[in-house]
């Protein structure tokens, strides 16, 4: 896969994650064992110089404080153990 294609998918990527604010965090780390906040913290891993914050903002299309007050409902208990289970199945997977 050459750069050019890697960050055209990224960046579609982002497009889907900011456009669907229903798509909560803990569902999606639920799922696929990765979030919002993941994906920022590997921008961030990546780039070298950027903030989490910085990170955050691209990722989120807002400062992440401000989306969090606007979309972010309160996990349940049943989203934060499908969340664990997920998370222990990423163990190695770096």
């Amino acid at each position: 896969m050459n750069d050019a294609a890697a960050a055209t998918a990224f960046r579609r990527l982002l497009a889907q994650l900011q456009h669907r604010t229903d798509a909560q965090n803990v569902d999606l780390m639920g799922l696929a064992g990765f979030c919002r906040n993941c994906l920022a913290d590997w921008l961030a891993e990546a780039d070298g110089s950027m903030t989490r914050e910085e990170a955050r903002e691209i990722v989120y299309g807002m400062p992440y404080s401000e989306w969090k007050a606007k979309y972010q409902a309160e996990a349940t208990p049943e989203q934060l153990e499908r969340m664990k289970e997920s998370v222990a199945k990423n163990a190695g997977s770096h």
